[in-house]
């Protein structure tokens, strides 16, 4: 692998970051602790040093792995982990984005890890109830210590992300660096607003479920029976379609689905803007060293033009009538066509 530049940051990570959510054997999918290890040096032997978990991943048991797999070389990683989800159940603050727990999840994080610092620190979903100056100035309390080195922010919606890091800018505080998010051939909303924001505020896109939950490798597609269903909810007929068009261009071009819905998401990369870094997850070392493949995948001009239009989304309002001929011709005087714009 290669290292990229993590957002608006010095921070050098490998161009693939690691999921560990199913290092730990907790929930009902997962992997034992040696599963895990044999995931793990497979990454790292690829070049990967970027390693994804968060406090409440397999109840714990994800960063204890993480943190025993990194101890022998501990500065060799970039380890990102998240605050949030609930460390407690019934207790009101063991919860959220609020100062309170976020530090005390922190420490929690800090002794599984086993480690006295963290490189990335995200919250992981907006609770809509913390004001946005209390999580910016505990996050940069956290950096200001030496216990976070950067920070990051996960499921959260494109105004609040853009309010965090503007309010941070203006008072000295330390920014977002990395927005998590959830973007596939199956899911491109975050082409709306979340993505573009990302873009003009240099904040690096690390997506998720880069397999659409698994859909986008054709599994849903093998039998009646399990045509329709994904983990126990509903798979919309559109990405069913979606899913036979990646079959298809998998079979024409020689490669696994996984490797073309992955070489897609990595073909979204804008070259003016912060890196595009996915976040692999694997239940077997087989399964991340194909995801790993679609490193040296460059699909077609022809795949990608059928990719794009069978996952087409409307981007809606105010898009949809900013890109309009109407509005363009009284917004540019009617020489739109004569104004190279190097921004849209």
């Amino acid at each position: 692998m290669i290292y990229k530049l993590l957002g608006k940051s010095g921070l050098r990570v490998s161009e693939l970051a690691l999921g560990a959510m199913g290092f730990g054997a907790e929930w009902v999918f997962g992997q034992t602790r040696d599963q895990s290890k044999a995931i793990f040096d497979a990454y790292v032997n690829a070049g990967g040093n970027f390693i994804d978990t968060s406090i409440n991943y397999q109840n714990g048991a994800s960063e204890k792995f993480v943190g025993e797999f990194v101890a022998s070389e501990r500065d060799a990683f970039v380890i990102a982990t998240k605050y949030s989800f609930s460390r407690r159940t019934g207790d009101p603050n063991a919860s959220g984005n609020a100062r309170k727990n976020m530090m005390a999840s922190v420490e929690t994080s800090l002794k599984r890890l086993r480690t006295d610092y963290i490189d990335l620190y995200y919250l992981h979903a907006w609770d809509a109830m913390t004001p946005v100056d209390e999580v910016m100035r505990g996050l940069d309390d956290l950096v200001r210590q030496g216990k976070v080195l950067y920070i990051a922010i996960s499921d959260t919606p494109a105004w609040v992300v853009a309010m965090a890091n503007v309010m941070a800018e203006l008072r000295g505080w330390s920014r977002f660096v990395g927005l998590q998010l959830r973007y596939s051939l199956a899911d491109r909303a975050a082409e709306r607003d979340l993505i573009p924001m990302s873009r003009a505020l240099e904040i690096s896109v690390l997506p998720w479920s880069v397999l659409g939950a698994g859909v986008l490798t054709g599994k849903y597609l093998e039998n009646a029976e399990t045509q329709g269903r994904a983990r126990n909810y509903d798979v919309p007929q559109k990405n069913l379609d979606i899913a036979r068009t990646v079959v298809e261009v998998a079979q024409e071009a020689g490669l696994t689905t996984s490797q073309v819905a992955i070489a897609w998401v990595l073909a979204q990369q804008d070259p003016r803007s912060a890196p595009l870094i996915p976040i692999l997850g694997a239940s077997s070392v087989r399964q991340l060293t194909d995801n790993m493949g679609a490193l040296d995948v460059k699909l077609s001009q022809a795949h990608m033009e059928r990719l794009n239009t069978v996952s087409n989304i409307d981007l809606g309002f105010p898009h949809d009538f900013l890109m309009g001929d109407d509005i363009n011709k009284y917004m540019f005087a009617g020489i739109q066509d004569k104004i190279v714009n190097h921004r849209r």
